[in-house]
């Protein structure tokens, strides 16, 4: 076992991970501040992988900028390897490696294809040291399999600075040494100290390792004042400092191939004594304290090291360093984007060869799935822009890219670059939508819907239609989210209905539907049926009809078209689509009732928001796995959640979240007899003053509305907001609406018979979940009227349709019914729904339609032997031994 000083529990957590690798995976992020002994530890861990492969990387400053060059450096042993993989998963590869032409669908292909090749080369330890310097799209890949190898053969450790922001995986913080520790370690690397020097260096090291050992070099000799002067520094720039001192001892020679090392983005030699020519190997000789060489690598003995020289040298200097080392790549093969970037280094005028390489090389980043390197690369480009026009756009373009990130800041300050350049109208425009992206318009309400409305007229008026529609599109989520009112909304349907677009384009009918869902939900149900009289092929088409589907009340429509939209864009690795998508599919299930596919949604949903950066999609995930679990009869669970979608959309003022918390927690009220509280809460959607009124989502919460009102003596309060659901719904042809209607008008009437028959006869879409509602309704209205023979059949009906969807409350409702109408009911047979977490239950269902593990870990991106191992521990909680079995009791349970 490798001996650290000081650092016993730290490897035996390490240990514990590392030996274990071959039965289980895992992640740990090692945290601390430079010297703090990071590296000592990942070192330490690569001794103790001597029984596994072992695959290790190392992030460097100047290669931050190149996609995937990280990811390549850590895994380029296997490449071989990928040829079995998928084909888009060895295209999406393969292209990350630079080694084909093929574009990468998204970057998360590309992380799914890294985890099943990982998980085949097992048992596998991969060790990151400075990831924090790695490039972007590595960085994601990695977090991407350090969340999903616990049931592999898999660990990934990686070191990173202190100030980074937390990556939500498992972390080790490392302190300075103890006292005990650090006297101890000086002694074993400066024991000749004086006393003085001694006890300052033991002050001023504060534990930290690389001080305890590096600080000793440069005050070996001081004493007295010259002493004193050295404690004004930051501890890091105090090593700094060191290291600089270091190298300026050493000939002029030295020193300039020492610069070119660090201004190279590689650790090739033959590179930087290229670019050094005609200085040799001989010269970079008395530097072997501050570098190493091995088989053709150069490395520095210590990130700061490389960093102090830099910062040591003129900026004339390094400009020609970064010529030297661009000359060098010239003829190097696949280099063209380092090239391009040490040229725009070496650059103090403008450019417009760099500039146009810079273009090319962002384009190229952003088809990686970079944004950050293609921001970057922009800015660059800018800078080196002779005209101004030019300049701007390369700046607009920039910040189009930097909102992907959801940094508000670098997304400010290029436009705080931009606007002073005597924009064009239309770059004026670009400028005002940019700043506008943000959160679909949770985060920025001074910039309005009327006002993004008129940008697109404007933009469509100069000919730019598709522009326009993407200005519109954000007019169109504002109204969505947070709610302007019916001016602002109706201000985007006539810009949406002027544009020249076919009527039932999938975005104009998507547009209709967030801004207008009452006003144009019949143009967009007619729309809906034209458009999918034919099969829909493009995912993103039947994501955007998907959830223009749920806000008109097409709720069966939804599902199906969300269902479309999953296949696809599981396939291109659009997680952050996909997440849009299970979130559509997820509600409509909900309020369907269908928590065989509401759950598992909701769940995914959940996960690939939070992971993806979207928080309003995190919130309208968690609250209708709110609903979900108020139906399933868990109202602890129900209640926690709606809180915690709350949490995330009270400020920001998000309606449809707020809506649908109202919802969960009126349905938790009527599961529990507290039907005043249940009415309150889902009155509150109908009220415009409330944070929680949505006019959509109002519409179509009527039959709990009604029911909490009858049974809590609220009938007089919910006439008045059903007369009011009564005028809207003449102006659309809302399925949901409807069918929540005639349930509402019986509960309400005081005649109501007449109203049950007509709802449980009408020719609207009927939906398992509405229909028993109704049936229990009327059931309950004729048994408390001693008409018991009429009453059994339709209350035996809803309990056996409330036992198939597993809304227990309900269906706990319908026995006691039939329990006074003088029937007794046998207790719900328990289903795979009740046994499994979410994601087990969306394993069973694909593995019961006869997906093999491979294919269904390529549709929930993990790998197959990550779906073997959560199969090994459903198969005992299900009572099964087989996939045929598995098969059976799907089967039974439908």
């Amino acid at each position: 076992m490798p001996q650290l000083i000081g650092r016993e529990d730290e490897i035996a957590r390490l240990a514990d991970l590392v030996v274990r690798v071959p039965e289980r995976g895992g992640a740990l992020i090692i945290r601390g501040q430079p010297g703090i002994g990071k590296s000592a530890l990942l070192k330490a861990a690569a001794v103790m992988s001597a029984q596994s492969r072992l695959l290790t990387a190392v992030g460097v400053q100047a290669e931050a900028r190149l996609p995937y060059a990280g990811l390549h450096q850590l895994i380029h042993p296997l490449l071989p390897r990928a040829a079995a993989l998928p084909p888009p998963q060895r295209d999406s590869l393969r292209e990350a490696s630079g080694a084909t032409d093929v574009v990468v669908p998204d970057l998360y292909l590309v992380a799914l294809a890294t985890l099943n090749l990982l998980a085949e080369a097992g048992p596998v330890v991969l060790i990151v040291d400075d990831a924090h310097w790695l490039d972007e799209a590595s960085t994601q890949v990695l977090a991407f399999l350090a969340r999903r190898v616990e049931s592999e053969s898999v660990v990934v450790l990686a070191g990173v600075r202190d100030g980074l922001h937390g990556t939500g995986l498992p972390e080790l913080a490392l302190d300075g040494l103890g006292r005990v520790a650090a006297e101890a370690l000086l002694d074993r690397s400066a024991p000749q100290l004086s006393s003085n020097v001694r006890q300052r260096v033991l002050r001023e090291a504060a534990g930290n390792p690389l001080a305890l050992t590096e600080l000793p070099r440069a005050w070996r000799d001081l004493s007295g004042d010259a002493l004193l002067d050295t404690a004004w520094l930051p501890l890091t720039e105090r090593l700094e400092k060191s290291f600089g001192s270091q190298a300026a001892a050493m000939p002029e020679a030295t020193r300039a191939v020492l610069l070119i090392a660090a201004v190279n983005d590689g650790d090739s030699l033959s590179e930087t004594l290229s670019a050094a020519a005609p200085l040799t190997d001989r010269d970079l000789a008395p530097a072997a304290g501050l570098v190493s060489v091995n088989q053709g690598r150069l490395t520095f003995r210590h990130p700061l090291m490389r960093s102090a020289i830099y910062q040591s040298a003129t900026l004339s200097q390094r400009h020609a360093a970064h010529a030297a080392v661009a000359r060098a790549l010239a003829n190097v093969p696949g280099a063209d984007d380092r090239r391009v970037w040490h040229q725009a280094a070496s650059s103090t005028r403008p450019d417009a060869t760099i500039s146009a390489g810079l273009d090319d090389l962002a384009d190229r980043a952003r088809q990686q799935g970079a944004p950050i390197t293609a921001v970057a690369a922009l800015e660059q480009s800018a800078r080196l822009s002779a005209d101004p026009h030019r300049r701007a756009d390369r700046l607009l373009r920039a910040a189009d890219v930097a909102v992907e990130l959801g940094n508000r800041d670098l997304v400010g300050r290029l436009l705080r670059q931009a606007e002073p350049l005597d924009l064009s109208a239309t770059q004026r425009m670009r400028a005002l939508w940019i700043r506008a992206s943000f959160g679909d318009g949770t985060d920025d309400p001074a910039v309005g819907a009327p006002a993004l409305a008129d940008l697109a007229a404007s933009a469509a008026a100069d000919g730019e239609p598709e522009l326009a529609l993407r200005i519109l599109w954000g007019a169109a989520l504002r109204c969505h989210w947070i709610v302007p009112g019916p001016e602002a909304a109706g201000r985007v349907v006539e810009v949406a209905e002027s544009l020249p677009f076919d009527r039932h384009h999938p975005q104009v009918l998507a547009i209709l539907a967030y801004a207008g869902p009452v006003e144009r939900g019949a143009a967009v149900i007619d729309g809906l049926a034209r458009v999918t009289k034919e099969p829909v092929v493009d995912p993103q088409a039947a994501r955007l009809l998907g959830t223009a589907a749920v806000l008109v009340g097409a709720l069966d429509v939804a599902e199906s078209l969300s269902a479309t939209a999953l296949t696809g864009l599981r396939a291109q690795g659009r997680l952050q689509m996909l997440a849009r998508a299970l979130s559509a599919q997820a509600w409509s299930a909900a309020l369907m009732g269908n928590l065989d596919v509401g759950i598992p949604a909701a769940q995914e949903a959940v996960t690939l928001a939070r992971e993806t950066g979207q928080p309003q999609m995190y919130g309208t995930a968690v609250c209708t796995q709110a609903v979900l679990a108020a139906l399933g009869g868990d109202s602890t669970q129900a209640l926690a959640l709606a809180a915690e979608a709350e949490r995330v959309s009270l400020v920001p003022g998000v309606r449809p979240v707020l809506a649908t918390v109202q919802l969960a927690r009126g349905l938790v009220g009527l599961a529990g007899g507290q039907f005043a509280d249940a009415f309150g809460q889902l009155a509150r959607m109908h009220d415009p003053a409330d944070p929680s009124f949505h006019p959509a989502i109002r519409c179509y919460v009527l039959g709990p509305l009604a029911d909490a009102a009858v049974r809590s003596g609220n009938a007089a309060a919910a006439r008045e907001i059903i007369e009011e659901m009564e005028a809207i719904a003449r102006t659309t042809p809302s399925p949901a609406l409807h069918s929540g209607l005639g349930l509402a008008r019986a509960l309400l009437a005081e005649e109501p018979q007449v109203h049950f028959e007509r709802a449980l006869a009408a020719d609207a879409i009927r939906w398992p979940f509405a229909r028993a509602q109704e049936q229990l309704a009327f059931g309950t209205w004729l048994r408390r009227r001693r008409r018991t023979a009429e009453a059994r059949p339709l209350l035996r009906a809803a309990r056996d349709t409330f036992d198939a969807l597993g809304v227990t409350p309900w269906g706990d409702r319908a026995r006691r019914e039939l329990r006074a109408a003088g029937e007794r009911s046998e207790r719900r047979l328990s289903s795979p729904r009740d046994l499994l977490t979410a994601q087990e239950l969306q394993i069973v269902q694909l593995a019961a339609e006869g997906l093999t593990n491979r294919e269904i870990g390529e549709r929930l991106y993990l790998s197959h032997r990550t779906i073997g191992a959560h199969l090994y521990r459903i198969f005992p909680k299900l009572g099964i031994t087989s996939r045929a079995e598995l098969n059976a009791l799907m089967r039974s349970s439908d």
